[in-house]
């Protein structure tokens, strides 16, 4: 088990949330940066896993951890990108 986990979900009719889980995927993957995906609607626990890790009762995906360190949300991650700080964002540094 790789230690990023990338919490998604594949039942959405958010065709907003559909893009930001392929974005965050694909920079992930132009950082080389090895994670799992975890999708809260296939994964019996991991939506209330999730929400319980961040503290937001009402958090949805995509959402990003290392371990059980919470790193952010889309906004957030995309902001790293941006920023050049990626490894530091995940805590990886």
């Amino acid at each position: 088990m790789a230690a990023i986990q990338l919490y998604v979900s594949s039942v959405t009719s958010s065709t907003a949330m559909k893009k930001q889980i392929q974005k965050m995927e694909m920079v992930l993957d132009s950082h080389k940066v090895a994670y799992d995906s975890v999708d809260i609607s296939l994964v019996e626990g991991s939506k209330e896993k999730m929400r319980e890790l961040i503290g937001d009762a009402n958090a949805i995906p995509p959402q990003l951890f290392n371990g059980d360190t919470y790193c952010g949300n889309y906004e957030q991650f995309m902001e790293a990108n941006e920023l050049g700080t990626v490894k530091e964002f995940l805590k990886l540094v």
